[in-house]
C-alpha cells in the first residue's frame, strides 16, 4: 500500500514538472469532454431522426469538436470561441467539399478519391501563413476531408454534415467557456524560415503547402500501382510531418516514428480489453488523449505514440480487431511520414531564419 501511495505521488510530481499550471491538463479534459457531448448528442435519435445518414452524425460532430478543439490556441472565452466557430465550419466545408465532389473523383478509379485528400493537404500548410487560426483552418478543412472519406460520405449526406456542424461547436464551445481563464495554450512563434535555394522563390507557406501535396500525391500514385490498404493514413502523415524547415521535417518523423512504433504496439496489445472491458478502453483513450494533449507541441513523440494508441484502441471497440489492417495503418503511416521527409528536402527546401 505505502509502495503504490509513492508511486501515485512520483507521478503527480512528474505531472506538476510537464504541466506546472494544469493548464494543458485542463485541456486534454476539454478535449476529451468536448467528443463526448458531441458523440452523445448525435447518437440521439429524437436529434438525427429523419436526416439522411443520421447514423453518420455523432462520428462527424466528435470529429469536428475533437479536432477543433486541439487546434484553437487563444487564451480568452470570446477569441476562443470565435475561433471554435471557425474552425468547425473549416472542418465541414472538407467534408462537403469531399461529399460533393467524391463520388465525381471516384470515377477515375483506385485513387481517384483520394485527389481531393490532396487539395487538403495544401492547404493544411499554405494555410499556416495567418497564423495560428489559419494553421487550424487548414488542419480542419483536410480532417473534414478524411472524416468524409472514412464515412464515405455522398451529397445525399448533406444534412448529416450540417447537423453535426451545428452540434459539433455547440460541444466544442461549452467546455472552453466553462474552463474559462484556466487556460494558457502554449503559443507558437511566428513563422520564421525562408527558402534554401533563392530567397524569391516561393513564400515558406507555399512550400510547405506544396510538400504536404506533392507527398500525398505520390501516395495516391503509389495506391493507383500497388494497391495500398489504407492510403488516407499515408496522407495524414505527409501532411502533419511538414514542418516550418526541413530539419524541423526531419525531427518530426524521427518522432512520429518513435511515438507509433511505442503507440501501436501498446494499443494491438490492449486488443483483449476492448472485447471484454470497453468501458476500460474508453477509459484508457481519454487518458491518452489528455497525455495528448500535455505533450504537444514539445513532446511531438509521446503526443503521437498516445494518438497511435487511441487510434488502435478505440477501433478495436468499434469492432475492427483486424491486425493486418492495423498493421497495414501503422506501416502506411510511417511510409507517409517518409514521403513528407523526401518532399521537405527536393521541393522547395526551408530553412529557419536566425535572429
Amino acid at each position: 500500500m505505502r509502495y503504490a501511495t509513492l508511486r501515485a505521488q512520483a507521478a503527480l510530481d512528474w505531472l506538476d514538472r510537464v504541466d506546472p499550471g494544469t493548464h494543458r491538463r485542463i485541456k486534454g479534459l476539454r478535449l476529451v469532454t468536448a467528443y463526448g457531448i458531441a458523440a452523445a448528442l448525435g447518437a440521439l435519435q429524437d436529434v438525427t431522426q429523419g436526416i439522411p445518414g443520421g447514423t453518420l452524425v455523432g462520428a462527424l460532430a466528435g470529429g469536428f469538436a475533437l479536432w477543433a478543439s486541439v487546434s484553437e490556441a487563444r487564451t480568452t472565452r470570446g477569441e476562443s470561441s470565435r475561433d471554435l466557430v471557425i474552425l468547425c465550419l473549416a472542418a465541414a466545408f472538407g467534408a462537403l467539399l469531399f461529399a460533393w465532389f467524391g463520388p465525381l473523383f471516384r470515377h477515375l478509379g483506385r485513387g481517384g478519391a483520394e485527389l481531393i485528400l490532396v487539395s487538403g493537404a495544401f492547404f493544411a500548410g499554405y494555410l499556416k501563413r495567418f497564423g495560428s487560426t489559419g494553421a487550424g483552418m487548414g488542419s480542419q478543412l483536410y480532417i473534414g476531408q478524411v472524416l468524409a472519406y472514412g464515412l464515405n460520405l455522398t451529397p445525399g449526406d448533406t444534412g448529416a454534415i450540417l447537423l453535426a456542424l451545428m452540434i459539433g461547436m455547440l460541444a466544442a464551445l461549452v467546455p472552453r467557456v466553462l474552463s474559462g481563464p484556466a487556460e494558457h495554450p502554449v503559443v507558437l512563434p511566428a513563422l520564421r524560415s525562408e527558402p534554401a535555394y533563392g530567397r524569391e522563390a516561393v513564400s515558406p507557406a507555399l512550400a510547405m503547402g506544396l510538400q504536404a501535396a506533392c507527398a500525398s500525391l505520390v501516395v495516391v500514385l503509389l495506391n493507383r500501382a500497388f494497391s495500398l490498404r489504407e492510403s488516407a493514413w499515408a496522407i495524414t502523415a505527409c501532411v502533419y510531418v511538414v514542418a516550418t524547415s526541413a530539419v524541423g521535417t526531419t525531427e518530426r518523423v524521427r518522432r512520429r516514428i518513435y511515438g507509433t512504433l511505442v503507440g501501436v504496439p501498446l494499443g494491438i496489445v490492449c486488443l483483449p480489453l476492448a472485447e471484454h472491458w470497453p468501458v476500460v478502453i474508453w477509459a484508457l483513450a481519454a487518458l491518452a488523449m489528455i497525455a495528448y494533449a500535455m505533450s504537444l507541441p514539445e513532446r511531438y513523440d509521446i503526443a503521437c505514440g498516445a494518438f497511435g494508441f487511441v487510434l488502435i484502441v478505440t477501433l478495436a471497440v468499434n469492432g475492427i480487431h483486424s491486425i493486418p489492417l492495423l498493421a497495414a495503418r501503422a506501416w502506411e503511416t510511417l511510409l507517409g511520414g517518409a514521403l513528407g521527409w523526401a518532399a521537405s528536402r527536393l521541393i522547395f527546401p526551408l530553412r529557419l531564419l536566425r535572429n
